[in-house]
């Protein structure tokens, strides 16, 4: 496995992390993800450890926490010291009108609950799940600071912020001197390359890095989707209602495949491992959030790491993927960085 820095932290994390979205299945929506229980979850995160993929990624919200019940009793008998934990709080965890959101009120309790379902008593990287623009950002991140300072938190993260989001926080905490946002995970992925416009300069600026959700763009990059192909498969995340992201024109898919199929034929990789392996080639990549409901998807994404897409290789995949960014950003490209 490799291991890159967390942003400007001092924690070093694996190049793939291991997402837990797939573990529990509680509602309609998780199922289309997965059902993954104990047993097959302890066998799954065994075989991360023996690669050295030691993050495991989970959230409050996934599955009404079962994602985090089932991932801590897959973990039971492991040292606490050999595996770092991330998970996410702001998402809505209940009826009552307190009971969603990035407020002190909120935080304190998701977090207590999470430790609780967890069956630890600190969180490596907790995330904030999403921005929530009804509390000021100098409550959310004075209660962060204060999880960090009780040891209940090591670092603080966000996730799917905008990038005035981002800098307002990270102003705020510089301001009181408090802890900041070191990683910001965030959607990105050869048929969806938005993050580049703002997000990614901003984080190569401010020194926060990233960790990629959805890699393989729910499936669609996995190679299993082609001109010859061209429908999901019917047992596939997405065909199941799972996808998450928007959807792109077919022949753009298609054509970015056919770059590849061909990259494929070069190197012996496989779709999804060069689909991977582009985004670990990126300015701030951290870490690539990977799922797998079985041993053989597992298996496949550790197949990314361990060797590099060359120069050449990698500008293909740029221009093949490569879209007319929204204003200003198209208007900025006018002018020298």
């Amino acid at each position: 496995m490799d291991y890159k820095i967390l942003g400007g932290s001092g924690l070093h994390v694996p190049a793939l992390s291991f997402g837990t979205a797939t573990f529990g299945g509680g509602n309609e929506f998780f199922k289309a993800w997965g059902t993954t229980q104990v047993e097959e979850a302890r066998q799954l995160i065994n075989l991360c450890l023996d690669a050295g993929m030691n993050l495991f990624d989970t959230a409050n919200s996934y599955s009404n926490g079962m994602s985090e019940e089932i991932l801590a009793q897959a973990l039971k008998g492991i040292s606490r010291h050999d595996y770092i934990l991330s998970t996410k709080g702001t998402f809505r965890m209940g009826p009552g009108v307190n009971d969603f959101g990035s407020g002190r009120y909120h935080l304190t309790k998701a977090l207590e609950d999470s430790l609780k379902r967890l069956n630890t008593d600190h969180i490596d990287i907790y995330h904030m799940h999403g921005f929530d623009a009804s509390t000021p950002v100098e409550e959310t991140l004075s209660t962060l600071d204060n999880f960090v300072t009780q040891g209940k938190v090591r670092y603080i993260a966000c996730s799917n912020f905008s990038g005035w989001h981002l800098m307002k926080s990270l102003s705020v905490s510089e301001r009181y001197g408090w802890s900041r946002y070191v990683a910001h995970q965030a959607y990105y992925s050869l048929i969806n390359r938005e993050f580049e416009w703002e997000l990614m300069p901003l984080g190569i600026d401010q020194k926060v890095g990233t960790i990629v959700w959805s890699p393989l763009a729910s499936g669609r990059l996995s190679g299993r989707i082609n001109r010859s192909h061209p429908m999901p498969a019917a047992d596939s995340r997405y065909s199941q209602g799972g996808g998450q992201g928007p959807d792109v024109e077919q022949e753009f898919l298609f054509n970015i495949v056919d770059v590849l199929e061909s990259i494929s034929q070069e190197t012996g990789k496989s779709i999804s491992q060069i689909s991977l392996n582009w985004l670990l080639q990126k300015p701030t990549i951290s870490s690539l959030v990977v799922g797998a409901r079985n041993e053989k998807q597992l298996k496949e994404n550790l197949g990314a790491v361990g060797w590099r897409l060359s120069a050449e290789q990698i500008s293909r995949l740029d221009e093949v993927s490569a879209v007319t960014p929204v204003y200003p950003y198209w208007h900025q490209r006018n002018f020298p960085h």
